[in-house]
């Protein structure tokens, strides 16, 4: 298939792709998107309304670790994730007075901060085109065969040679959304996919 077609198609199945992270700050996404590794956009949301309830990103930066475990233990290794999110709380309000910056570099630096929650930050605050290669874009573009790698920088560039730069940003939410209600690890939706994968080729 044509990048083309794999758009027209994917705008067929998710036609309004959006980040399903709730977030009013800059800050809050950054924070919300590493609390989400390996967890679920749902149970983060649950929590980050509570932590944001009651947290700016001035009082985060002052707050003990411990205080952030009791509210965020929901999401997994929330004793990491509470020690990350001090020490970004720290160095935003430091070194950008608690603003997230368009740079790639810092923001990498920050604990918690890999490639693919950097590139979610871009793309969402900045819209800086970036795909963010997550568990549902690596099994998705696997399936259609768009990329032969299970190395998920491999996979970003595969997709990146693909998909017109325009369209990065839109189609990585597409690839997450389709990933996670149709093109389910477990037990596809196939009958409702226009796609006629790998995966559905074997039954």
């Amino acid at each position: 298939m044509k990048s083309n077609e794999v758009l027209e198609k994917l705008d067929e199945v998710v036609p309004n792709p959006v980040c399903e992270l709730i977030y009013n700050k800059d800050y809050e996404l950054l924070i919300a998107t590493v609390l989400a590794a390996q967890s679920t956009d749902k149970r983060v949301n649950e929590v980050t309304k509570v932590l944001f309830s009651k947290y700016d990103i001035f009082s985060l930066a002052k707050e003990s670790a411990k205080k952030i475990e009791s509210i965020i233990y929901p999401v997994g290794t929330y004793k990491r994730k509470a020690e990350y999110i001090t020490i970004i709380a720290k160095r935003l309000v430091n070194d950008y007075d608690g603003k997230v910056p368009n740079n790639r570099e810092y923001l990498e630096s920050l604990p918690g901060v890999g490639r693919k929650t950097c590139n979610v930050v871009l793309s969402n605050i900045y819209d800086v085109p970036a795909i963010a290669v997550d568990t549902h874009v690596a099994r998705v573009s696997k399936r259609l065969e768009l990329t032969k790698s299970d190395n998920v920088l491999e996979i970003e560039k595969d997709l990146m040679k693909f998909f017109p730069e325009n369209k990065w940003s839109r189609v990585h939410h597409q690839l997450v959304l389709f990933g996670r209600y149709t093109c389910k690890s477990k037990n596809p939706l196939c009958d409702k996919c226009p796609f006629k994968c790998k995966y559905m080729r074997k039954y």
